[in-house]
């Protein structure tokens, strides 16, 4: 019988989103984080604001862009959340108009 060596479970972190705290894993992508926060949409369209979050979650419909420390059009499915990011909800094409 082999033997069950226990796994080492990753430690927890925490990052910003609209100012509210949010938990995430080492390795979970932004998207991810923010749905299992409850957080379902952080972009609103260029033209109706209508509220977008993931579609594809792998990078290719660009409905999941948010905006991270600052920087606008970062696609959240993709990008890997980090301890202290500052993520903010893009409103059109994150650009001032």
């Amino acid at each position: 019988m082999r033997s069950r060596t226990p796994r080492a479970t990753p430690a927890p972190f925490t990052f910003t989103f609209d100012g509210r705290r949010v938990t995430a894993l080492p390795g979970q992508s932004v998207a991810a984080a923010l749905w299992c926060a409850g957080i379902l949409a952080w972009r609103t369209t260029r033209h109706g604001g209508a509220p977008r979050g993931a579609f594809c979650a792998i990078g290719t419909c660009f409905d999941c862009l948010a905006t991270v420390n600052g920087r606008p059009n970062r696609r959240a499915c993709l990008l890997p959340a980090r301890p202290g990011d500052t993520v903010t909800t893009q409103q059109g094409t994150g650009h001032d108009r």
